[in-house]
């Protein structure tokens, strides 16, 4: 197969103007071309009078090393199509399981815990999965509860429960790690086996939305269970025993005592007990840089026009979303952050007294608003609470200080909304003026339980409201109406990613203790579905490659780390 990469045509092109148009790249006659299909389809808007689309094509010709040496000299972006079929580990032999081989188990099942299980369940390793929440169905129930009655289910929620925090988001499936052995790829395919639009495969930002993800992950719950895997829910795990620098079981909230001598911690982000238990038992952590803000609202109209122009609105753009940055004086980076097209701003919490906010979307993105999170990177060393207050801390920065840094603001934001899981908002041109608001302008919040106007400036260290308001304007000579004074901002965001990392080796197991494989978002290794899905492949291929004694896949771990 020969791949050819930015094939461009305009955006309104015909049906069958694809076949013509690689002929003419190849320069081959019409009966060479024996096969053509999209690997990729993205767009070009830099010019929003004619907005290009942009494909990578994989084809299949004859005699293609002659095509090969012809083209190539002049054109680099044709070359031999890379093979992105999933190569594995290997599989347990037939009587793995009559032996009483050990059983692996995974603690957490969201992105990263479902394919760490699912590779463990390929390979014939008969995974436990540990989820302290409820699955999917039962948990979209409590969730919903919070949303429209204000009432907060701990252990069941946005946070927690089958499919983890990316269920309720936008369900994008691209990230920007580096992916030597397209296992990325593996993850889409294994996403459409369970349902979702095979559209995924090829446009350049795929997504799927809350309600096909939930199919989806029962579908792939069901796959993993037919292959040995056992998956329980309510199971939340309160210790782990250690022994000679190895673990050697977990203890459940009932009671229950599991032996376990290999264990993926797929935790999440907001797993905040289960990060305190982990460092008080000595396990080696350390704090990590996140970022914390507000979500922005604005009419997706608005966003589509200033990024689409007369395209706006076409069915094969969808959408429009954006991504921003913006160094300020103060030294802080302020960017946009989960950017939801035609989505909602969600209640997030996971704990009594807070708020939270994330966004989320359909697969149609089709709501009235597009909504992301303006936040601003901060480092341990703002963690400590005297550093609120302008003084320099003092001491090492604690692994958990994050943790506190996070509560504290997700409780004021709580007080401001004036409770019961209220949110505090205020309008932009308020916020840059430094006035609380006091009645809605244009743009309707989609925040549920609801949002109280109020004044935003104490939501957040004055740091940080110092560099969102210096960004806003500049954000506008990007985004025409981005700094309308009618765009809601909600308080706060703070989930971004973990505040700490649970630090492993090259060999995916935790710095001190043997047969614990910290992984996914929680353990500071991934940010978002892809990632954390990519990262539960290759985490579950060390652990099947140490029962099974083989090599784990040859090239480089995806570095997902180097994104957070």
């Amino acid at each position: 197969m020969l791949r050819i990469n930015e094939l461009r045509l305009p955006l309104d092109h015909a049906e069958d103007a694809l076949r013509p148009a690689v002929l003419a790249r190849l320069g081959i006659a019409d009966a060479q071309l024996l096969d053509l299909h999209v690997f990729r389809r993205g767009h070009d808007a830099r010019k929003k009078t004619a907005i290009q689309l942009v494909y990578t094509l994989d084809c299949e010709v004859a005699d293609e090393a002659a095509v090969l040496a012809r083209v190539q000299p002049h054109d680099p972006k044709i070359r031999p199509a890379p093979d992105t079929r999933y190569r594995g580990v290997g599989h347990a032999p037939a009587d793995f399981a009559a032996a009483g081989g050990p059983r692996p188990v995974v603690v957490g099942f969201g992105p990263c815990g479902l394919f760490a299980a699912l590779i463990l369940a390929q390979m014939g390793l008969r995974p436990i999965v540990l989820e302290r929440g409820k699955a999917v169905r039962e948990r979209t129930q409590d969730t919903w509860g919070l949303w429209r009655k204000g009432v907060l289910e701990p252990e069941s929620n946005v946070q927690f429960g089958e499919g983890g925090a990316g269920t309720f988001s936008d369900g994008k499936l691209w990230s920007q790690i580096s992916d030597p052995r397209h296992l990325t790829r593996k993850v889409l395919d294994e996403f459409v086996k369970a349902g979702a639009p095979e559209e995924i495969l090829f446009v350049s930002k795929p997504h799927i939305g809350t309600f096909r993800l939930v199919s989806m992950i029962e579908k792939m719950r069901a796959g993993i269970e037919s292959l040995g895997g056992e998956i329980r829910f309510g199971q939340r795990v309160t210790d782990v025993s250690i022994e000679g620098g190895a673990i050697r079981g977990l203890t459940l909230a009932s009671g229950e005592q599991l032996r376990a001598d290999h264990v993926v911690l797929a935790l999440g982000h907001s797993a905040r007990d289960s990060f305190q238990m982990l460092h008080a038992r000595g396990v080696f952590m350390e704090a990590k840089p996140f970022s914390i803000g507000f979500r922005i609202e604005h009419p997706q109209g608005v966003i589509d026009r200033a990024r689409f122009g007369p395209g706006a609105g076409h069915p094969l753009l969808g959408a429009a979303d954006y991504k921003l940055v913006h160094h300020a004086k103060n030294g802080r980076s302020v960017y946009s952050f989960c950017m939801c097209p035609g989505g909602t701003v969600v209640a997030a919490t996971s704990e009594p007294g807070r708020v939270v906010t994330n966004g989320m979307s359909q697969y149609s993105r089709n709501e009235r608003n597009a909504n992301a999170g303006i936040v601003v990177g901060i480092a341990p060393q703002d963690y400590r609470q005297d550093a609120l207050l302008g003084r320099p801390a003092e001491g090492p920065v604690s692994p958990l200080d994050g943790l506190a840094f996070q509560r504290l603001w997700e409780s004021r934001a709580y007080e401001l909304g004036g409770g019961g899981y209220l949110a505090p908002g205020q309008l932009l041109g308020d916020f840059l003026k430094g006035r609380p608001s006091r009645v809605l302008g244009g743009v309707e919040p989609s925040y549920k339980p609801g949002v109280s106007l109020t004044d935003l400036a104490p939501a957040l260290p004055p740091y940080a409201i110092e560099a969102i308001r210096e960004a806003l304007p500049a954000f506008e000579k990007q985004i025409k109406g981005f700094a309308m004074p009618d765009a809601m901002l909600t308080g706060v965001e703070t989930r971004t990613s973990s505040p700490l990392r649970i630090t492993r080796g090259r060999d995916f197991q935790s710095l001190n203790v043997h047969g614990l494989y910290p992984a996914g978002e929680g353990a500071g290794y991934a940010g978002g579905i892809m990632s954390a899905g990519v990262d539960g492949i290759e985490v579950a291929e060390a652990v099947g490659a140490a029962l099974l004694g083989l090599e784990r896949p040859s090239g480089k771990p995806s570095a997902s780390a180097a994104l957070y």
